[in-house]
This record gives structure tokens, sequence and C-alpha cells, in this order.
């Protein structure tokens, strides 16, 4: 009798671990705590009636006591076993988690396991390689604005040396140091503008405006520049094209645009504003006839301190498209850019004819 009962308690904890095995491959967290409620239920279960069946035909306690203990035994197995799976799952995205808060970017969770910790694997990776991009673009705005910043002070540290030492008179350098401290300027107020941006604390005082007024005045800003290097200039208005937006903003988008648009259309070229309304959207293109945009250029040109050319340290610091972008979103529109299929490139950004822009950045 003692060899039936310890065969029914082998029989009960290999059933559990089978069980138990067989929950390991469930896809899910939940399938696994559901199998093991269910097992947790039916070895007790099944040890009890089979407990019952053994008092009836033998009588004996211990008997009895030694088969509920080994189907006691194979659930509280089979449980460990189970959980023992799932926290080493969840184990594994603690670990890469603490990796990362140590500095180590490019920790990454193991793929893998019941569905709900793969998702959360994947959430945690998407997070930790938008971390390392948001450290990567933070390196690279420090080092190009440190060369922006470097320039002109060295430029204007060698000026005032020479200015010292007796070899030029002050008034030969005036125009010159002038022109540095304005691009300084220039530089300071664009990071300090994109900061902004970056916290979503930019202020926008709405107001319905005509986008065509708009485009009038930043090309007259530009229209100096233009006839000194014979580009023409042209604008285009399709009917009214009143939007709710702040209007100095929207103007820097288009003088940012046409600034642009010029530095990359030879002479004798032109640039052209086109503005239409397009459903609930003003839509406003900047069209050139300059050299196109580079396949790997068009995705990048809108990332600050971004050149074309990396060799060329004139004509800006590489913020103004990065400016115009983060302007145009605050307003709740898009902007992008293309080739026209006659030559040259085109840069538009549509903005929303009616509504506010996102709360964050309304004023």
């Amino acid at each position: 009798m003692i060899a039936l009962a310890l065969a029914v308690a082998a029989a009960s904890l290999a059933a559990g671990l089978l069980v138990a095995l067989a929950l390991r491959a469930a896809p899910t967290v939940w399938l696994q705590v559901a199998g093991l409620a269910f097992l947790s239920v039916c070895v007790p279960l099944a040890a009890v009636l089979l407990s019952g069946w053994v008092m009836f035909h033998m009588g004996a306690d211990v008997k009895i006591l030694a088969v509920a203990a080994g189907s006691a035994s194979a659930a509280v197995v089979a449980g460990l076993l189970l959980a023992r799976t799932i926290t080493a799952s969840i184990r594994r995205v603690a670990d890469s988690a603490q990796h990362l808060a140590a500095g180590d970017l490019a920790a990454r969770a193991p793929a893998g396991g019941p569905a709900e910790i793969a998702q959360l694997a994947d959430s945690f990776n998407a997070m930790a390689a938008s971390i390392e991009q948001i450290f990567d673009a933070r390196r690279e705005l420090v080092a190009w604005a440190s060369h922006d910043l470097r320039t002109p002070l060295a430029s204007m540290q060698a000026m005032l040396e020479a200015i010292e030492d007796g070899l030029v008179e002050p008034e030969h350098y005036l125009p010159s140091l002038r022109e540095q401290v304005r691009t300084l300027s220039t530089l300071v107020d664009d990071l300090f503008e994109l900061a902004r941006i970056d916290a979503g604390v930019l202020r926008l005082e709405l107001e319905q405006t005509e986008v065509a007024g708009l485009v009038e005045s930043a090309l007259r800003l530009v229209r100096p520049e233009a006839d000194a290097r014979g580009i023409e200039l042209e604008s285009h208005v399709e009917g009214r094209t009143a939007a709710p937006l702040a209007p100095d903003k929207i103007e820097r988008v288009l003088f940012n645009l046409l600034t642009n648009a010029l530095r990359h259309t030879p002479s004798d070229g032109s640039v052209a504003v086109h503005v239409q309304r397009l459903g609930d959207e003003v839509v406003v293109r900047v069209e050139d006839t300059g050299e196109g945009i580079a396949p790997d250029a068009q995705g990048r040109m809108f990332e600050r301190f971004w050149r074309a050319d990396p060799a060329r340290t004139g004509g800006g610091a590489g913020l103004g498209l990065a400016i115009a972008r983060g302007l145009v979103e605050a307003h709740g529109g898009r902007i992008w850019a293309e080739n026209r299929t006659q030559g040259g490139a085109r840069v538009s950004f549509a903005l929303p004819a009616t509504g506010r822009p996102p709360a964050a950045a309304a004023g």
C-alpha cells in the first residue's frame, strides 16, 4: 500500500511539473498566471478525490497524508518554476534599466518572453534609443555651437590684439567688429529661441492674419541681397489666406526660408513664394532655381547646425531651418522639403486655417 501511495504522489508531482513546463511556453503572463491558478486548484482537488478513494478502500491515514503531501508538493514546485520564469524576464529588463541609469546609453533589454514582457522590453528599448538620440543631439549641439562661437571670437581677439599692438587704428576694425558682434548676437538669439521651443514655453500671440502681407514684408527684408546678386523675387497669392497665427513668428519662418533659398540660388536665378488655401490649411511654398536637394540632405536639412556642405563655415550657423520647423510645429502646422521637377528646391509649410496650436505652445 505504501508503494501505491508513493506511486500516486509521484504521478501527481510529474503531472504538476509537466503542466508547469507547458505553462512556461504560454504567450502571455495572463495565461501563465491563469494556468498556475488552474494547476493550484486541480492538483489538490485531484489529491482530495484520490485520498477519499484510498480512505474508502484502505482506511490508512498515513497513505492519505502521503498522497496529499505529494500533490501539494507538485503544486508548490510548479508555482515556483513558473514564478522564476516570469521574474527572470522582468529581471532582464530591470538589469538593462540599471545599465542605462548608470550611463550606458547603448543598453537594451533582450527581446522575447511573454507578450507583456516583450512589449515592456520593446517600450524600454524605444525609450533608450530616444534618450541616446537626445544625448547625441545635445553633444552635437554643444560641438557645433562651440565651433560657431569660436570663429567670430577668434577673429575679434585677433583684431583687438592688432589694435593693442598699434598695428592698425581702431576705426579700421570697427565695421568688422560690429559685424562679428552681430553674428554672435544672432547665434545667441537663435539658440535661445530653440531652447524655448524645446522646452515648450514658446509664447504665441495669435491673431487672424493674412499670410500674404507677411510674405511681402519678408520679401522686403531680403530684396537688397537679391538685387545685389541679380536674383528675381516673386510672390503668387491665391485668394484669401488668413489664419490664426503669431505674425512675428511666421514672418521669421518666411525670412529664414527665403534666406536659405537665396543662399542656394545662383545669380540671375529666381526665388518665388506661393500662397494658397487648401481645405483647412494655408500652404506656403518657397521655390528656388538652385542646385536642388541632395537625397541625403532631404531628411536632415531641418536638423540644427546641419549644413549640406560640412566644410562651409559662412552663411549662417545652420539653425534657420530648425527654427522654422519649430515655429511652424508650435502653430500646429507641418513643414517639408522636396525637389522641383523643373530644377531647384521647394520648401513648404502648412498652417491650420482655423483653431489653435497645442496648448503647450500657445500664449
